[in-house]
């Protein structure tokens, strides 16, 4: 019998961490949504013509990496950020019309993993899958769970006040103060995109896709 929580009733789902999407049901695509930086840093370096190995990104992102290495198991695997939004929307249509079936979409927001291992929420990955799911609304995949109904809704509200609620975060704050893994980002040959950058909306059209254990572009 299924799960109350697996969102299975419908076609744009949502939930936080490799957990989270354990407990929903299985999808056709799946989005990992972590801005501050996993997300944001491969778009960029997907962009510039790179492409970035799954395994480095584990070595320097505990959230979004571990999320897409679950996922790349059984799902295609889609990057996603506030700065790729509107793309990885086109992408999700693009998947559908290509399996000319009703395809089902788990958006992954990573949140913030602890030491050991427990997640908490993060604002700015909440804002970046409201800003995926509400650009899946705007191209018609609207049957969205009622907790991604709420992200979306949350971005619309807050779409005018991104960059000061990215750099207002936790998240931020904390890299702001240092961390390890922007000298992990940094040794594996990637540019960390920053926290201004990370809260710029649809600052490019390219959406990493999980092949062979490389994020590519997806065409």
């Amino acid at each position: 019998m299924p799960s109350p929580f697996d969102q299975s009733t419908y076609q744009v789902r949502l939930e936080w961490g490799v957990e989270g999407l354990d407990r929903l049901a299985s999808a056709d695509v799946v989005v990992v949504v972590d801005v501050l930086r996993f997300s944001s840093t491969v778009a960029d370096a997907v962009a510039s013509g790179s492409s970035v190995s799954l395994d480095d990104a584990v070595g320097w992102s505990r959230n979004g990496a571990a999320v897409a290495a679950r996922a790349g198991e059984s799902s295609v695997v889609l990057v996603g950020s506030l700065r790729n939004a509107s793309a990885v929307a086109r992408a999700v249509a693009t998947v559908q019309e290509r399996r000319q079936a009703r395809t089902s979409v788990a958006v992954i927001a990573a949140g913030e993993a602890d030491a050991a291992g427990v997640v908490r929420f993060a604002v700015e990955d909440h804002l970046g899958a409201g800003a995926v799911i509400a650009a899946l609304t705007d191209l018609g995949i609207d049957h969205t769970a009622p907790d991604a109904a709420v992200a979306a809704e949350g971005f619309r509200a807050l779409k005018r006040a991104l960059r000061h609620m990215i750099s207002a975060s936790g998240s931020a704050r904390e890299i702001a103060e240092g961390v390890s893994a922007t000298e992990r980002i940094t040794s594996a040959g990637l540019d960390p995109t920053s926290t201004v950058a990370a809260a710029e909306l649809d600052a490019h059209d390219v959406v990493p896709v999980l092949r062979d254990g490389l994020f590519v572009a997806f065409d």
